[in-house]
């Protein structure tokens, strides 16, 4: 009996325990960092709890329930509730999809208690028993922005997916988060294989696999984050003043193209976004296309220049000579006509001659259309491609718009007559053609970087496993002479000191700008709502920044109808944004600007 016995136990299949076993480690995304070491966005491990209702003791349940609450933190009538459900038809149950590590942990060591107290009870199989009881293992990620609304739409928004191994994970469908979601989900799981021992434990040894897991790439941005939230509050406040529909503001690096700050009044949670949020999911910086209106005069008349076709101390009719002076000896407003269309200028002067610095610091439509009519249309063009509008900038953002301006052709008509053009009239004024705001960004660079245009760049490297990365060469531009730039340069000074920037001026600081205010068309026709908009650069002895604000349809009626000028409304902003660089010690006047 007994040789019959063991060759019996011998014979019968046996459930025995594999000899071999393996345990992964999930990887995660990598972190968006501030250029002042603050994490904008990083992923964290999610942990799903389990148990499978067939394995609990009914006459435990309520001990289970009470303790699982305690130590997951979910309520006790949720947890009631699934296993009540889960019991009609005994098998496996999540409890939970969404545990931190934190709670995981707690709920690792609440396992060993269960057995120990016997909350579930192990079931009979042929060739032995099987005990399962509570299951807590890696589900998959969750993306956490710490910062809430900080740095968006810019830092973009993800999206969940499901693995083959049904592991949770996260793409990007907007901003960094699209642009470099390659790196960013360039992870691989770690793996611990080999035999296992009496305790279940992995003992190694040289037929052992060990691989470190590699967690995706890290962005660390130009941006510093206390920059950033100054920025974003200052257009919260002037938003709130202006009844704008949105606030827009850059701070580039003149001589390098590093995006500083990027800031937008209309902002989200990329943890909850809500209906309304919608609108405010896209970069408008780059995204959204108008007409700039007379911010675009400075490229007009430095093409002009750049060609020689401005004769020095040369005089400019303004065509304001119809009627009679006013009572401060000012002449009716100028008017030109251009084939069935007339235009005007916003500005009375005191004369009819007017002088290149007049054009250019009073916004003189006439005059700079004037000076756009002595380039030809492929000079006038190439010339607005060559400052980047119809182009993108280079920035590392996805979606990015280039906008419009006529064709060669178009601005090219009437050039054998040496006749007005209409095409390059407009667009020496900003009207005809659309640009984006970073478009108008980058073109600026040129006015305060000896000629050349940079390329503006969000993040400055990126972090592989402790090594940095950056990108090999960015392309920069010569697109005028130095000579043409340090004289556009002069005007856009001279039109802070003394023109329509003059709200724009801080002591100790070397400052140009040029306004804006342009109308919204829609549907082919111009709107009673206005883009306003202040273009221009700070520098002191060791920095020099680019700086655009871009107003949109701020408040045009009522008691405060003037907020739609450029002065009043993106001008103070400028001043603002300014202000902040002081105050945190991105520039330093000689004078102290911050006292009062």
């Amino acid at each position: 009996m007994l040789i019959i016995s063991i060759f019996d136990t011998m014979e019968e299949y046996r459930r025995l325990p594999s000899l071999e076993t393996s345990k992964k480690e999930l990887s995660v995304r990598g972190d968006i960092i501030s250029s002042d070491n603050f994490k904008i966005a990083t992923s964290k491990k999610i942990y799903k709890a389990s148990i499978d209702t067939r394995f609990l003791d009914t006459d435990k349940k309520e001990l289970f329930v009470r303790l699982f609450s305690i130590y997951s933190n979910i309520p006790y009538k949720k947890i009631v509730e699934k296993i009540d459900e889960s019991l009609k038809e005994p098998g496996n149950l999540v409890l939970s999809y969404n545990i931190d590590s934190k709670t995981a942990k707690n709920l690792k060591e609440l396992e060993f208690k269960l057995r120990r107290l016997d909350v579930f009870k192990a079931i009979k199989v042929p060739g032995g028993k099987i005990l399962r009881g509570l299951t807590v293992s890696e589900s998959g990620e969750k993306r956490v922005y710490s910062y809430e609304k900080t740095l968006t739409p810019v830092v973009g928004y993800i999206t969940k997916f499901e693995t083959q191994n049904d592991k949770t994970k996260v793409k990007g469908i907007k901003g960094l988060e699209r642009n470099y979601d390659k790196l960013l989900n360039s992870s691989k799981d770690g793996i611990l294989s080999g035999n296992r021992d009496v305790l279940s434990y992995i003992s190694f040894n040289r037929n052992s696999t060990i691989k470190q897991r590699v967690d995706g790439a890290n962005l660390v941005l130009n941006i510093p984050l206390k920059l950033q939230k100054n920025n974003e509050m200052i257009l919260d406040i002037y938003k709130e003043k202006l009844q704008a529909q949105e606030i827009i503001i850059s701070v580039m690096d003149s001589k390098t193209g590093k995006i500083l700050s990027l800031a937008s009044s209309n902002r989200f949670n990329p943890e909850k976004i809500y209906q309304n949020d919608i609108p405010s999911l896209n970069v408008n910086a780059i995204e959204y296309q108008f007409e700039p209106g007379s911010v675009i005069k400075p490229i007009a008349i430095s093409l002009a220049i750049d060609k020689n076709r401005i004769k020095k101390n040369e005089l400019f009719f303004a065509y304001n000579n119809k009627g009679n002076v006013n009572k401060d000896g000012e002449f009716p407003k100028g008017a030109y006509k251009l084939d069935r269309f007339t235009i005007k200028d916003d500005h009375q002067f005191k004369k009819n001659y007017l002088t290149l610095d007049d054009i250019f610091i009073f916004s003189s439509n006439i005059g700079t259309l004037q000076l756009a009519q002595r380039l030809t249309g492929p000079e006038f063009y190439e010339g607005m491609k060559r400052f980047g509008f119809t182009r993108k900038t280079g920035i590392d953002l996805p979606y990015e718009k280039i906008g419009m301006i006529p064709k060669v052709w178009q601005f090219s008509a009437n050039d054998k007559e040496k006749e007005d053009n209409v095409f390059k009239a407009t667009v020496s004024y900003g009207q005809g053609m659309t640009s984006t705001f970073m478009q108008i960004l980058k073109a600026y660079s040129a006015f305060n970087n000896d000629g050349v245009t940079v390329t503006p760049k969000i993040v400055s490297y990126v972090e592989i496993d402790n090594n940095k990365y950056k990108e090999d060469k960015i392309e920069n531009e010569k697109i005028i002479s130095t000579k043409t730039a340090n004289e556009i340069k002069r005007l856009l000074i001279k039109t802070v000191t003394q023109g329509t920037g003059r709200e724009a001026q801080i002591d100790g600081l070397e400052i140009g700008g040029k306004t804006g205010t342009a109308q919204i068309a829609r549907d082919g026709k111009y709107q009673k709502e206005y883009i306003s908009s202040f273009f221009g650069f700070v520098n002191d002895e060791k920095s020099s920044y680019t700086i655009g604000v871009t107003v949109i349809d701020p408040i045009s009626t009522g008691k405060n109808w003037y907020y739609h000028y450029a002065a009043w409304s993106a001008v103070p902003v400028f001043k603002e944004i300014v202000k902040n660089l002081v105050r945190l010690n991105y520039l330093s006047p000689k004078n102290d600007i911050i006292s009062n």
